[in-house]
Order: structure tokens, then C-alpha cells, then sequence
């Protein structure tokens, strides 16, 4: 999110309020309505180094910095620091922090503890000397809640007033309850008496130890050699060490390749949360081990290994990526001897070396140029263990340099020896997607409308913009005059009110991993590479050049011959929050203010910036870092002139990288999922690697396709809007108002004599108050980093790179600016290429504009188009006055992009010739209830079809009304019976009431949902008696489903078939899969919560829970209603795949917003026939029973279960799975006809 302005978790005063992200969970202890002011007291070289790490944190926080800080507190203990909860210990000081990761990450355990402590590379002497300074800094506790210091700010230019700190309360003052004083006191003292006797335990310890001449300030030399179980292995590294003439090198690695594996006992038995926080611990380690390597510490990574590998508990912690890690490390320095120590190891802990061991020893053989002797042995091993050579050159990701080293040891072994040539792609034989990639058959891919040397400099454009990280937009905010003391102000993190830790902690890691892989690439050479690369794809794209052949962009950047580089797995969740934990702590620690800010710099003290608060949310306490008082009121004095986004939030300069696998693709260097999900979601990427490649090819270049569309700001439409946003905004044209145009809630004191009725009636006032507050804040940051965006890209040319959801569904990246979002966004956007309106194009134009008003709704295309003959004297002067004319562009139900369509038309009509007028606006055909088109075609039901106009008409057909004319028809019977409820709603069953209701039944909305929909509708009806409105709704909500059931027979009947079979699915313990009729895999991300508490030491733990881990028990309920919405949401993502790659091979220019297709004007013909071509093939395609086939072979047992309750469970799952609906009579060529499919 921008630094500059955040949407908040809650408006106003710590205690108002706020929510915690969805994933994450409130943790804490039951505690009085208190805040508990954190400020962490430090020596000055922890001062200086916390602000150290803090500054390229906030300036472009590299890997070896933030890792670090993780991680680099000694090699021994960082076994320590790897439970994600902390082992016992004393508890946190109050308002102590204690170096960067609480009071236990400096020395501050008994002396017995301190024996078992291997320190590392750390100097345990001044370590304690520094602990006694800092326990002597600390040991001066209060009576009373630590005090937060003042900065004062200047008023009027002079030094007094500014915002006034918290007082300190005296235990018995009047007005104050003295019981809760007393118990602080007694806290507090208890806490001053533990940290003095802790102080004198290392204080005698330190005199103990200095007078010791036998000890040694010095560093221990890091573990090199293992300590071994195996016998035979312990003879093997014996002769290693000694490096004896009989026991040469490779007669060493003989020994050890020859060696079984020892067998490891592992308890298999752990309950859930173990296993968690055993894959936890196992992640850091891996994480911990990858960044030494990267950072030059190999020696620590060993070490590492070493420790946990001589102890027996630790040592099933290992995994052989974590050895092959070490492996890669040596082998990339030439270090024979130590990667011989870890093979060892890997044998001695019950692995078998894989593809990668084999290829960092032959690599490290390379670079070492060992005998010819010793890669034979090793070339007969890898042999005899069933590895094929050729795949360490095709399975194992190395880099260039890595390729050659391990080739030149080949080589040597095997003169003769060839690399594999490179496979030819796949090809995909879906049948769907035969016409597609036909090499025969007529082609015209669409070129951009720029030469290649300008796409060219945009490329180096936006290479800098991502090797930077951030970007900084000018704010469209009003400019307000800035004094000498705000160009002082630096830090923009935070909004006013503060921001959870838990949330900061995530965004934090998240963005440290950005930019490691950022750095990764620069490092490995990767980036010289891809400039090479994207040169010559350019030459696909260009307007001023020609290829040889049409090719896809995929198939044109395969053909490229460009290899795949090695790819980085995501950071785990657990060691993203904890690297998080740890910077939002040294940022707390580092940033400071003057205590008075009228004063010189240099002449007043500095006081923190950040503090770290508690706010309640029922019984439970959630951490804030909540920005000084006098720094808010700073920062509120001027509004600051640039917003700062991350590269990732901002769309492209230049063509995205077209998608070629699940990881690469869109963005230059930065990481993108193909699939996005929540964090720590790993299943889908496992589906997805796992997945055939040419499988997903429909779904590679549907994405890459849609990101190749080039887009432009429609510059007088922002000119509008910030002309709007800079006054007092227009929420009824969707601009928002600034927070001061809030009305203020009354704030007169009460008198004595007011009542509760009165006094409950004020407290819903004021939460109605701050409710709009906040959703105001809300809404005017979101058109805030919009039209900022907007503004900075006025008079350019962009891209949006897509990915999909785990249905399929397709999205931007770029979540603030883009065509996703309301009338408001999609209004500021045009095609950058235009395209002659021809014969027809203004035609679409006039009938676009009338749809957009919505005043046709139930008009043949010729009467729309009619109407927009008549009112064009209106369009003309929208288009010419768009706020002093008549704006009759006002009244429609999409005002700003009805606006755009005006002042399009006027530019056409005013010109000679119409037809070779270059329009760039997009016309929309937005599908008829979408998701009951699907179900009308699956279950080939007759009614519905003609009720969502797969059948053609003479006008188009409303659902929506036709339901509240058969629920109408219900009550009118209900009525004459003497129902009282249906004589109440006489005169109130329209279509606005059970439109929402109609539109997401399809989507699995319940009855419970549906009421309140239709409750909601009902309140807003002032004339409708609001004592009915219970009664009324759950009447409506019966009848609106009896309605549908008879309207959809076919339809609900497929739903209900898809419901029963997910219920069975879930209740086996299963997640529900299935596979899109494109070939993508899909699985449920519904799983039963567990909660994770990380970080016991520093300022708090945090704790969030999990739900999207496949080990975890699917949650039944959101498995079983999930199901039949998300199987229609991947067959209306299919049907816009489908779609979207025969227009491509058409040569339109394409993008959808799920089931709303847009193109140019001039092609809205030809789109409209692929649409409805698209759909007839996929409804063609027998899928109920294909995905009654999948199902029975992934969740039904081919082997009888042992237990009767498995066996009655397997049985019924099978005859619900075969049982599927039979469809009817509907005739599917019948929608190629249909006018009103699509419009």
C-alpha cells in the first residue's frame, strides 16, 4: 500500500476501534481498557545500529541487512530463536525492549544456561558488558504507565503549544480507580526487583569469567566436522581430516557414495500443531541457509548444518534441501573438502543424494579440475542409483555459469558427451483449443502501435522503476504551502491512527522478499540476460518490424531459446512474519524527532517517533504502532506532495514478459503468482508445477494476451474529476468528499437529567458518525492513489499484466488503477491504439452510450440506437458542458464513462468522414445473468434458457422481472387465502427487490442471505411498514426460490448435484478438485483455521491463523456451498479464455471484466460472433460428465476400505458422483442466433 496515505484499520483514537486483516487473528490476554505505551530503552551502538538497518529498510532493505537482523545474533543460538513461540522464560520488561529482539536476545539467562551457549562469531565478553550497561540504563522503573515524551510543535511560529503527552496519574487521585494503580505498582516493582537480580547474576558472571586466564575473548571458530552415527562414515571423515596418503579425496567420496543410508526413526506421531511447528522451524532453517549463501556467510550455513546435524533431536529437523543448499554453497566456491563433509552427512542422515547433490559435486569437480578418476566414481554412483546425467542439465535449475563448471567435469569424464538438445513445446490437443494453435488457416496477430525503438526506451523505463523498488507520484491532494519544520518530516509509513503490528509485520517481510529476488537477479547476471532477451521479443510486437512467421508471444519467447532461470521459492508465511516482526522493531528503535521542532536541529532532544500501543477488541489486546501526537498534527498541517507506491502496485511501461510457467511472467523482475492466493497457500502452485506445461497453455496466453493490451488516460475526463476532488467532491458522481466535510457529531455536554433511552440514541449517533468517518477516509484514499496514478500517467502509454484466481477468473496486478474497478475508473481509461470507427462503429457508439444510461433496458438494438438520435442535442452538450450545460449525463446509472461515450461521439460526428474517424474508446456486451446462462446450457433447460436469452427474441428477456412476476402471481393466491403478510406486500414485489436475491442464487447465496438482501431492499422503501420487515422477507425469500425452481428446474438441479457431491467430498476429509475444460487444476482453498503464534521476545508475539494449508481439514460448510459458484465462476473464466485467444488470432484488441467483453467499436461484430461460437463449443463438451469421471477417480477408493463407516461413505459418494442430472431438450446452436446473449 502507498506510504503516503493508508486506508485505516480504524479511524480516530486507539480505543474506537479497527480490525486486524482477514487472516490474521487478535492474540493477547484478558486486560483492563488501558494502553500500555512501549519505548525501548538501548545502548548507543544499538542505537546506531538498529538505525542503520532501519534506514535501508526504508530505502531498498537488501537481503544481507534484513536477514541479518532475523538471523544474525550467533550460529548457536539460532536454534533458539527458531520456535515460533520462545521457550519459557521471565517476562518482558514494561517499556523495554532490549536490544532488537527483546530482553532474551541479549544475554540475560542463568549462568547454567549461559555454559550450554555456543556464541558464534559473537565476543561473549563484551556482550556482557554491553547487557550490564544496558540492565543499568534500564533498572529506574515507574509507579505509573510509561510516559510518552513530548515534542512540541510551533504555533504560529513560536515555540509553545503543540500536542500535550499523556500526564502521569497518581496511584489515589480523584477520578482514578486506585485498585488498578496498586496492581501496576506491584508489577512494576516486581519487575525492577528481577531486573537487579538478574544484573548482579551478570555482573558476578562477568567478574567470574574475566578473572579466568584461561578464558579467551576471542570468537570460537565455527564447527567444520561432524559428529557421525554411522561407523563407517565416522572411519571415512577420520581419514578426511587426517588427509593420509592411503585415503586420498577420491577414495573418500567412493566410500561415501557407496555407503546406504542409515535409516532415520522419525516419530510420525506428532498432533497437528507439532507438525506445525516442526515445518515452521524447518522453514527458517531453509530460509536462513539460502540467505548465507547469497550473503558471502557460508562458513555460518555450515555451521549450521554441523549443529543440528551432531544432535540427535535437532538433526531430524534436516531435509535434504537443506544439505543440498550447503552443497550449492561449496561446490560455487570450489571447496571440495567441506562439500565432501556434507555428503557425508547426507548419507549419514538416511538420504539418498538426488540430482541436485550429484550436480553440486560435479560442479565443484569443475571448478576444482579433480582428476579424471574421481568423476567417473562419481558419474558410476549417480549411474547406479538411477539418475540420469542428462537431467542435471534439464531438471536441475542452475545458472550459466553453474551449467558450464558442471559440463567442464563431464567433459572431462566422458569426452564424447553431448547436452541434451532443447524439447521442443509441447503441443495442447484440446479439443477447445484445436483452432487456436492451427498452424493452417488464415492469422493476423495484432501488432502495437509503436516502433521498437520507442518500446525499447519504455523497457529501460520500467527496469528502473522495478530495480528502484518504489515509485513516487505526484499527489493530486490540493497543494497547501510547506514551512521549514514539514520538509523536515520523513516518515510516511503510518496513517494518523496508527496500524497493527501484525499487519505492518506482513507487509514488511513481504516486501524484503520483493527485493531480494530483485537483487538475486542483479546479481546472478539475469537482468543482462533478459535485456538481451527482450530486445529481440520486441521485434513480435513492434509496429516497424516483421517476424518470420505469426507466433503467440509464448511461442515466440520459447522460440527465443530462452532458458528458464532458477527460481526462488517464496519466503514461507512464518518467516515472512517473523523478518517482519523484526524490522517494524528496529523502526520503532531508530526513528526519532525533535522534542521541540521550533528549536535549531541540533539543539533539541530527540524523542521517538513510534510507539508501540494496545487497543481491546473485546476481551482481547491487539499492538498498534501509533506515530507520535505532534508528528500527526505535523503531518496534517501540509499535505504532502508525492505518494509512494510500490513498483508492483503501478501498472507497466512496457509490454509485460508474456507468461511461459507458473512463475514467470508479467512484471520484468519482481515476483508474480500466476495463481494468486492467500499467504502460505501452497497447494495451488503445487497443482500447477505439477500440472502438464502444455495443459496450461490456453490460460498462459489468454493472461499474457490481455496484458498486451496498451492503455491511455482520457485526459479530459481526469480533468473533471480533479477539478471535483479538489473541492469539496461529489459522492453522488462517486468522488469522494475530503474527511472535513463530515458532518461533526454534537459534542454539548449532557445534563444530569438525561435518560438512557437518550444517552443510547447519542452513542448510535456518534458510531454512525465515525462509521461514516471512517468509510469517507476509506473511500477517499482509494480515489486518491487512483487519480494520483492517473495524473502520472497522463501522457503515457501503460500496460496491465493479469493473473488468475484459483477459479481461473482473471485480474490486473495493479490493484489501484485499472479497468476493474467502478464507472469512475473504467471512465479515466481508453485503448492507446485506436482503431477506425468504419461503416458501423458510430452506430455501436450511440447503442453503448444508451446502454450505459440504462434507460433501454428492454428495447430492441434499432430503438436504443433511435433514442440516442433523439436525445444526441444532449450528448452534444455533455459532451461540450459537462458542468454548466444540462448534464444530462448525470442521470445515468454510469455517469462518468456516458460522459466519455458523449465527448466520443461529438469528436465522430463532427468529423468529415465518420467511418476514418480513430476511436479508442472500448464498447462493452455484457452477458444476461451470466452464471444462469451457464446452468441453462449445462442442463439444456428450455425455460431458463429463454429467460436469460440463449434464445433468440425479438427483445431481450429480464429475468429479474420475470421472477418478481411469478413471485407476484404467489402472492396474489398467498393473498387471497388471507395471508396478511402477502396483503402487506401488495404493491412492493418489483424487480429492484429481488434482483440481488435472483442474481446470487446462482452463486450459492442461502436463504439466511437472501432475506437480508430483500430486507435491506425493503427498509429503504420509507412507505413500507417496517414492523412487517422480518416477516415480509422470509416470505419474499420462500417465494423468490419456489420461483426459481420452477423457472430453473435443470438448473437448481445441477446445483443441488454439485452441492450433495462436495458435502460427501468434504466429509471423507477431502478438499474439492476439479479440472477447468482448459486444463487448469482447481482446488478449494476452505480448510479448518490454526492458529500460529510467532515471536514470544521483543515488543509483542503476533499470532494469524491458517485455513488454506491442504493438510489441514477442509471446513465442510464453505466446501459444500463453495462449490457450485466456483465451478460457474471457472466456466465463465473459460468461456472469456476461449474467447479472448480467437480474437487475438482475429487481430482485435481484447480485455474482459469477467462476463463484460470490450474491444473497439468497429469490431464489435466479429467479437460477438467468437462470443457466441465460444460458448456453443464449450457447452458442447460433455462436462458434467467429465467432471463425474474426475471426481470418481480422485475421491472414490479403487480398494474395498477396511472400516464399514468408510466403505457405506465410499459407496454413497460413488452413487451421488454417477447420478448425474440428465439434461433436457434446449438446442445450444440456437445462441449463435441470440441477439441479446451478449449486448
Amino acid at each position: 500500500m502507498p506510504s503516503r496515505l493508508r486506508a485505516p484499520l480504524h479511524s480516530g483514537s486507539c480505543s474506537s476501534g479497527g480490525s486486524l486483516p482477514a487472516s490474521a487473528s487478535l492474540c493477547g490476554r484478558r486486560r483492563p481498557r488501558s494502553y500500555n505505551f512501549r519505548q525501548p530503552g538501548r545502548t548507543h551502538a544499538q542505537a546506531r545500529a538498529a538505525a542503520a538497518a532501519a534506514a535501508a529498510a526504508a530505502a531498498a532493505p537488501e537481503v544481507s541487512c534484513a536477514m541479518a537482523v532475523l538471523w544474525g545474533r550467533g550460529a548457536a543460538r539460532f536454534g533458539r530463536g527458531l520456535w515460533p513461540c520462545g521457550r519459557p522464560g521471565l517476562p518482558a520488561e514494561e517499556g523495554t525492549l532490549g536490544g532488537l529482539c527483546g530482553p532474551r536476545r541479549s544475554s540475560s539467562a542463568s549462568p547454567r544456561e549461559d555454559r550450554r551457549k555456543d556464541w558464534g562469531h559473537v565476543e561473549l565478553l563484551e556482550v556482557l558488558q554491553a547487557r550490564v550497561r544496558q540492565l543499568q540504563a534500564e533498572s529506574v522503573s515507574e509507579v505509573t504507565v510509561n510516559r510518552v515524551d513530548v515534542a512540541r510543535l510551533p504555533e504560529h511560529g513560536s515555540g509553545d503549544g503543540g500536542c500535550q503527552p499523556p500526564t502521569k496519574v497518581q496511584p489515589g487521585a480523584q477520578g482514578t480507580p486506585s485498585g488498578l494503580f496498586v496492581q501496576w505498582a506491584k508489577r512494576l516493582d516486581k519487575d525492577k526487583q528481577i531486573q537487579q537480580k538478574r544484573r548482579q547474576r551478570l555482573e558476578k558472571q562477568l567478574q567470574k569469567r574475566a578473572q579466568n586466564p584461561g578464558f579467551s575473548t576471542d570468537a570460537k571458530r565455527l564447527h567444520v566436522e561432524p559428529r557421525l552415527l554411522s561407523k563407517q562414515l565416522t572411519t571415512c571423515l577420520q581419514g578426511c581430516t587426517q588427509e593420509v596418503a592411503e585415503s586420498p579425496w577420491e577414495e573418500q567420496l567412493a566410500q561415501v557414495l557407496q555407503e546406504a543410508p542409515r535409516k532415520l526413526s522419525l516419530d510420525k506421531k506428532l498432533g497437528q500443531r507439532l507438525k506445525t511447528r516442526f515445518a515452521n522451524r524447518q522453514q527458517k532453517i531453509l530460509a536462513f541457509l539460502k540467505c548465507c549463501l547469497l550473503t558471502g556467510h557460508q562458513s555460518l550455513a555450515h555451521h549450521l548444518l554441523v549443529t543440528h546435524h551432531s544432535r540427535g533431536r535437532s538433526q531430524e529437523l534436516l531435509t535434504l534441501d537443506m544439505y543440498n543448499t550447503v552443497m550449492l554453497g561449496w561446490a560455487q566456491q570450489g571447496a571440495f573438502r567441506e562439500l565432501l563433509y556434507v555428503f557425508i552427512m547426507v548419507k549419514d542422515a538416511g538420504f539418498s543424494p538426488d540430482l541436485v547433490s550429484y550436480a553440486a559435486a560435479l560442479q565443484c569437480m569443475g571448478r576444482q579440475d579433480q582428476d579424471v578418476a574421481t568423476i567417473k566414481r562419481c558419474l558410476e554412483q549417480m549411474s547406479q542409483e538411477g539418475l540420469k546425467l542428462q537431467e542435471i542439465f534439464t531438471a536441475v535449475p542452475l545458472c550459466k555459469e553453474e551449467r558450464a563448471a558442471v559440463l567442464r567435469a563431464v567433459l572431462k569424464a566422458k569426452p564424447t558427451f553431448k547436452l541434451p538438445e532443447r524439447p521442443l513445446s509441447p503441443v495442447n490437443n484440446s479439443k477447445l483449443l484445436r483452432d487456436v494453435y492451427a498452424k493452417d488457416g488464415p492469422v493476423s496477430y495484432p501488432k502495437l502501435h509503436l516502433p521498437l525503438d520507442t518500446l525499447w526506451d519504455l523497457f529501460k523505463q520500467q527496469l528502473r522503476v522495478e530495480l528502484a523498488s518504489t515509485v513516487c507520484v505526484k499527489s493530486v491532494e490540493k497543494p497547501v504551502a510547506q514551512s521549514k519544520e514539514v520538509r523536515r518530516a520523513a516518515l510516511q509509513a503510518l496513517p494518523a491512527q496508527g496500524e497493527s503490528f501484525m499487519g505492518l509485520a506482513r507487509d514488511l517481510g513481504a516486501r524484503t522478499f520483493s527485493r531480494h529476488e530483485v537483487q538475486r537477479q542483479q546479481f546472478s547476471g539475469q537482468v543482462e540476460a533478459l535485456k538481451r532477451h527482450y530486445r529481440q521479443y520486441l521485434h513480435l510486437l513492434a509496429a516497424d518490424t516483421e517476424v518470420p512467421e505469426p507466433y503467440l508471444p509464448r511461442q515466440y519467447w520459447e522460440a527465443l531459446g530462452v532458458s528458464e532461470p532458477p527460481q526462488e521459492q517464496p519466503w514461507p508465511l512464518p518467516v515472512q512474519v517473523e523478518l517482519g516482526r523484526l524490522l517494524a522493531e528496529i523502526l520503532v528503535q531508530a526513528t526519532k524527532m525533535p522534542s521541540n521542532l521550533a528549536k535549531p536541529r541540533n539543539s533539541s532532544r530527540l524523542v521517538p517517533l513510534l510507539y508501540h500501543v494496545y487497543s481491546f477488541r473485546n476481551v482481547y489486546q491487539i499492538g498498534f504502532l501509533k506515530p507520535h501526537p505532534a508528528y500527526v498534527q505535523l503531518l496534517a498541517t501540509a499535505a504532502e506532495p508525492t505518494v509512494t507506491f510500490e513498483a508492483v502496485d503501478v501498472p507497466m511501461l512496457c509490454p509485460p514478459l508474456p507468461w511461459t510457467s507458473p512463475h514467470t511472467g508479467a512484471f520484468l523482475l519482481n515476483p508474480t503468482k500466476l495463481m494468486r492466493a492467500v499467504d502460505g497457500t501452497m497447494h495451488h502452485q503445487r497443482l500447477l508445477e505439477n500440472c502438464p506445461p502444455a495443459a496450461l497453455h490456453g490460460a498462459l496466453d489468454t493472461l499474457t494476451q490481455l496484458g498486451n493490451c496498451a492503455w491511455r488516460v482520457n485526459g479530459r475526463v481526469l480533468d473533471l474529476v480533479l477539478e471535483l476532488f479538489q473541492d469539496k467532491g461529489c459522492p453522488k458522481l462517486s468522488v469522494p468528499a475530503p474527511p472535513s466535510e463530515v458532518a461533526a457529531p454534537h459534542e454539548a455536554p449532557l445534563p444530569s437529567s438525561t435518560g438512557l433511552v437518550d444517552k443510547a440514541e447519542l452513542r448510535r449517533e456518534l458510531a454512525r458518525s465515525l462509521k461514516e468517518s471512517r468509510e469517507m477516509h476509506s473511500l477517499r484514499a482509494d480515489a486518491l492513489y487512483r487519480l494520483s496514478l492517473a495524473d502520472h500517467l497522463r501522457n503515457c502509454v501503460f500496460w496491465l499484466p493479469h493473473n488468475m484466481d484459483f477459479r481461473g477468473r482473471t485480474y490486473p496486478c495493479p490493484p489501484h488503477f485499472n479497468h476493474l474497478g467502478n464507472d469512475l475508473a473504467r471512465a479515466l481509461l481508453e485503448f492507446a491504439q485506436g482503431c477506425p470507427l468504419g461503416p458501423h462503429g458510430l452506430d455501436w457508439l450511440k447503442i453503448h452510450v444508451v446502454n450505459l444510461t440504462g434507460l433501454k433496458k428492454r428495447e430492441p438494438l434499432q430503438v436504443r440506437h433511435a433514442f440516442a438520435e433523439e436525445v444526441m442535442d444532449d450528448i452534444l452538450d455533455s459532451a461540450d458542458n459537462p458542468m454548466t450545460g444540462r448534464k444530462w449525463w448525470m442521470g445515468s446509472e454510469e455517469p462518468w464513462q456516458t460522459l466519455a461515450c458523449c465527448m466520443e461521439i461529438a469528436k465522430a460526428v463532427r468529423t468529415s468522414d465518420p467511418a476514418a474517424y480513430i476511436s479508442h474508446l472500448p464498447v462493452h456486451q455484457d452477458g444476461s445473468c451470466n452464471g444462469l446462462q451457464h446452468y441453462a446450457a449445462l442442463g439444456r433447460d428450455s425455460v431458463g434458457a429463454a429467460s436469460v436469452n440463449l434464445e433468440p427474441s425479438d427483445v431481450p428477456q429480464d429475468v429479474y422481472s420475470d421472477v418478481a412476476a411469478q413471485v407476484e402471481v404467489f402472492r396474489r393466491q398467498d393473498a387471497r387465502r388471507g395471508s396478511r403478510v402477502a396483503q402487506v406486500l401488495e404493491g412492493f414485489v418489483t424487480r429492484k427487490v429481488v434482483k440481488q436475491t435472483v442474481m446470487t442464487v446462482v452463486y450459492g447465496v442461502t436463504r439466511f442471505g437472501g432475506r437480508l438482501q430483500i430486507e435491506k431492499r425493503l427498509r429503504e422503501m420509507s412507505d413500507f411498514p417496517q414492523e412487517f420487515l422480518w416477516d415480509a422477507s422470509h416470505y419474499l425469500v420462500r417465494q423468490v426460490f419456489k420461483s426459481l425452481q420452477e423457472m430453473f428446474s435443470g438448473s437448481r438441479a445441477i446445483q443441488h448435484w454439485l452441492t450433495e457431491s462436495a458435502r460427501l467430498i468434504s466429509h471423507m476429509g477431502s478438499a474439492v478438485e476439479w479440472v477447468t475444460p482448459l486444463g487448469i487444476p482447481i482446488i478449494q482453498p476452505y480448510h479448518q483455521e490454526v492458529k500460529v503464534k510467532q515471536g514470544g521476545r521483543g515488543l509483542q508475539s503476533v499470532s494469524y491463523s491458517v485455513n488454506a494449508d491442504s493438510s489441514l481439514k477442509p471446513n465442510k460448510l464453505k466446501q459444500r456451498n463453495g462449490f457450485p459458484p466456483n465451478f460457474i465462476h471457472s466456466l465463465d473464466s473459460t468461456h472469456m479464455m476461449l474467447t479472448a485467444l480467437h480474437c487475438y488470432r482475429e487481430g482485435l484488441t481484447f480485455v474482459s471484466v469477467h462476463d463484460c467483453f470490450w474491444t473497439h467499436a468497429a469490431h464489435v461484430p466479429i467479437m460477438n460472433q467468437v462470443c457466441r461460437e465460444q460458448f456453443v463449443r464449450l457447452h458442447s463438451q460433455p462436462i458434467l460428465q467429465e467432471l463425474s469421471s474426475f471426481l470418481v477417480s480422485r475421491f472414490c477408493c479403487s480398494s474395498r476400505p477396511q472400516k464399514l463407516s468408510q466403505r457405506l461413505d465410499d459407496s454413497k459418494l460413488r452413487e451421488t458422483l454417477l447420478a448425474v442430472p440428465k439434461p433436457g431438450a434446449f438446442d445450444l446452436e440456437r445462441v449463435k442466433h441470440s441477439t441479446f446473449f451478449f449486448s
